[in-house]
């Protein structure tokens, strides 16, 4: 059984840390990338533990063919037929395009994505979202990202892209070899660490935000020897994912929670697509303090956010309760100050 520890490194506390005992400890040493497949069990008690089995090596399919058959229709989620480039790759989406058969519709892809939105292909109608939202689609923001915006998260408790993925391969072991979508994936810096690590069949950035995505295509061009191998970009709405149901093995979500127009739709979204045994994880800021133990102020703060369009952030509990009342189980989180990573799992 390998068992979370303490570290000089952070001081790392569960909201409870404010009102009794409770903590959450985690070890942040490399944990070396083994190429086999585990079965792992994650319970939430005092102490977080992750039991290992190791079984047989991980086979990483890149078939390309099986790997196409994850895109959907985000209308009707049927899954769409791939037409154009054989090969899925990074590549691929200029010069190709996806149809539905059931609603009949074409979606194009253009030379750094797929556009998977609903309103993808209208030429009149154009569709606004929350300022937390289009505040990340702008071209400035987007440039911003990778260049001092995301480095900043370190004051919040944030830990860093490379130590952060080295974190949650714990909670990623179920899906080893399988496919991993990042959510709200920016400028792709966890997706292109995704890829290279090679410990997935498929990988998908997906954004509401075209700019981000080409500033992911622009940061993947300019890397020497990157896997652009079943690697794609895909923009679409996190409410309305265009996945088969109980097609995913992985839904990464990095800093991205607390953006979203409507987490509890996002969240059922994802437990839609993914399959069985399929894993959530996900990283956000954390609200402790008055808010979450004082009644009256948990619903000023949320009325306030509402009017405002701004940011929602959410205590441990809440995060808990939104993964349950999705259908996700095996709630657990590790913590260090307002910075939390938590995962869940789609019932087998």
């Amino acid at each position: 059984m390998a068992t979370f520890t303490s570290t000089n490194i952070f001081s790392v506390y569960l909201p409870s840390q404010l009102g009794n005992s409770r903590r959450c400890f985690f070890k942040t040493s490399t944990i070396p990338i083994i190429n086999r497949k585990f079965a792992a069990k994650i319970r939430a008690s005092s102490t977080a533990f992750v039991e290992t089995k190791p079984t047989e090596p991980i086979v990483v399919d890149k078939e390309s063919s099986v790997n196409k058959k994850v895109l959907a229709c985000p209308i009707c989620f049927e899954p769409v037929t791939w037409i154009g480039d054989p090969c899925l790759s990074l590549e691929s989406a200029a010069g190709s395009s996806l149809q539905c058969n059931t609603c009949k519709k074409t979606y194009s892809g253009v030379q750094s994505h797929f556009d998977l939105t609903t309103a993808s292909g209208a030429k009149n109608y154009g569709e606004s979202m929350p300022f937390a939202t289009e505040l990340f689609r702008t071209p400035f923001v987007s440039f911003l990202y990778e260049r001092g915006w995301r480095q900043n998260f370190i004051w919040g408790g944030f830990p860093g892209p490379e130590k952060e993925f080295e974190l949650m391969k714990d909670y990623l072991k179920p899906a080893l070899g399988g496919n991993i979508i990042d959510a709200s994936c920016g400028s792709g810096m966890f997706s292109r660490i995704f890829a290279k690590s090679g410990l997935f069949s498929l990988v998908v950035a997906l954004d509401y935000s075209e700019n981000m995505l080409k500033q992911c295509y622009e940061f993947v061009k300019k890397e020497e020897n990157f896997p652009k191998e079943n690697y794609i970009l895909v923009r679409a709405d996190i409410s309305r994912l265009p996945f088969a149901s109980s097609s995913v093995d992985t839904v990464h979500a990095g800093a991205a929670i607390h953006c979203w127009p409507s987490p509890s739709t996002a969240v059922a979204e994802i437990s839609r697509v993914l399959r069985p045994g399929g894993v959530f994880v996900a990283t956000t800021y954390i609200l402790d303090g008055p808010f979450n133990f004082i009644p009256f102020l948990r619903p000023l703060r949320q009325n306030i956010m509402q009017i405002s369009g701004s940011f929602t952030f959410m205590s441990e509990n809440e995060l808990e309760d939104l993964c349950r009342a999705c259908g996700l189980v095996g709630f657990s989180c590790i913590r260090n100050r307002r910075f939390v990573m938590f995962t869940a799992t789609k019932p087998i």
